[in-house]
């Protein structure tokens, strides 16, 4: 479950900060992604997975306890994003809807934001917040990876089964361009190379200019 063929290393990620809305988030530059799903969906065990750290991430048996956007940074300039869960926390509907406002404006507003990864527990894909998360990300024509999580839960063809009918989905939604889709297994391991050099992708910043001629100089 090694990441060392990826050109960044996540199993340096280190926590970063919390936020509790984008205007708390650090200095809206360098590349981001963002991790999102249901509260139960296996967020956080997919980043400690990923990083090779099992206390990276805050995980628990209640769902919804990551209530703030968590940032991890990988170097000076990219990080990934433990996005707030949803579903299923025993939380009051003022703070749900609360907690949705802050996704939304993070997903609308965030500029150094270079793609989503949503997980989906494989018994359970494409729910309503699931397909409002994939609707705001299309909107603001930002890529999506969706993770079809614990697929050990699956036996191999029906989890096959799973991921080939939400990539038909995809394609007849004509969105297959923008959100593409594959199998994880947080306990198994598996899908961490795949997920990693989707990751890598996004996360690529070029080279920075001389001092005094890039960007905005």
């Amino acid at each position: 479950m090694s990441n060392s063929n990826s050109p960044l290393h996540y199993d340096s990620a280190a926590f970063l900060t919390s936020a509790a809305n984008i205007y708390q988030c650090p200095a809206d530059e360098g590349a981001e992604v963002a991790f999102a799903g249901r509260s139960n969906a296996g967020k956080s065990s997919a980043i400690n997975t990923l990083t090779r750290n099992s206390k990276l991430a805050r995980t628990s048996k209640t769902p919804g306890r990551t209530q703030l956007i968590n940032l991890f940074s990988l170097t000076e300039r990219q990080r990934l994003v433990d996005l707030p869960g949803y579903g299923f926390a025993k939380v009051p509907l003022k703070m749900k809807q609360e907690w949705e406002r802050n996704l939304a404006e993070y997903l609308q507003k965030r500029q150094c934001l270079r793609g989503l990864v949503l997980l989906m527990d494989i018994r359970h894909p494409l729910q309503e917040f699931d397909t409002r998360m994939l609707n705001w990300a299309i909107e603001r024509e930002m890529p999506v990876h969706c993770l079809l999580t614990k697929a050990d839960k699956l036996k191999k063809g029906p989890a096959q089964a799973t991921l080939l009918a939400l990539q038909k989905h995809l394609r007849e939604a004509q969105v297959a361009d923008l959100v593409s889709a594959q199998l994880f297994s947080s306990l198994k391991g598996s899908g961490i190379k795949q997920l990693a050099a989707q990751l890598d992708q996004w996360l690529y910043l070029p080279p920075a200019s001389p001092a005094g001629i890039g960007p905005g100089e």
